[in-house]
Parts: C-alpha cells; structure tokens; sequence
C-alpha cells in the first residue's frame, strides 16, 4: 500500500506538472517501500540528493511557466518553492555530516510538502494556465 497516494483531487490540471508530481510521489513511496525493508538509512541520502535536484528542475519549470504567462502569485509560489528547497537541502547535509535524521521524520515532511504546497499553492496556477492555453 502506497504511503502517499495521487489523487485527481491534486491534479493542477496542467498534464507536465501532474507528471512530474506523480514523479514525486513515486520516489517517496519508494523510500517508504525501503523503509519497511530495513534499508530507510541505506537509500536516503540518495533519495533526498535525487530530490533537491529533481525539485530544482520542476521548480524552475512551473517557475518559468508562471513567468511566461505572467502569473500574478508568482513572487509568493517561488518564495514557497525556495522555502521547500532549503528545508529539503538541510536535511540532506544533516545527513551527509552524519547528524541523526529520523526516516520518519523525512518521510512526514516529503508527504506534507507534496500534498499541502500542491492544494495550496499549484492548484491555483492550473486554471489561470489552463486560461492562457496551457493543458
């Protein structure tokens, strides 16, 4: 059983970004798949590093669709983005130094970043995107 299920009820309704949210969810039930093996510590810093960096990528695409089409709540939605982006960093660097990081603890912030940042802040893009011919 997944431990953070895609839902049409998340869909921003712009088919590239529901792609790569389904990305998203895909790699954080992976490591929660790991994580029920035993081997939560084995893949997460590799998880995370993969995340930041996938996250840069998917920042800077809804980022510049926001730009392009004049999005009036960009200032804020990159604000959330850069916000999202640091905590996820921390994390990771916390583990490359060694400090202790709670597998749990991960796992509760990638599902709440995931579900709270796409009903509150990308679902509002997807009707204004949808508005400038953007599917």
């Amino acid at each position: 059983m997944p431990f953070i299920d895609w839902t049409e009820q998340l869909s921003t309704k712009v088919k590239t970004f529901d792609d790569q949210h389904k990305k998203l969810f895909g790699l954080v039930n992976d490591l929660h798949d790991n994580m029920a093996q035993g081997k939560g510590k084995d893949v997460m810093e590799k998880t995370l590093a993969w995340l930041v960096n996938y996250t840069k990528t998917h920042f800077a695409s809804e980022e510049e669709m926001m730009t392009r089409h004049k999005y009036l709540g960009y200032l804020s939605h990159k604000a959330e983005h850069d916000e999202l982006t640091r905590q996820a960093a921390d994390l990771l660097k916390k583990l490359q130094a060694g400090e202790p990081v709670m597998s749990v603890q991960v796992m509760r912030f990638l599902k709440d970043w995931l579900e709270q940042h796409i009903m509150k802040m990308d679902k509002k893009y997807g009707p204004f995107l949808n508005a400038k011919g953007v599917a």
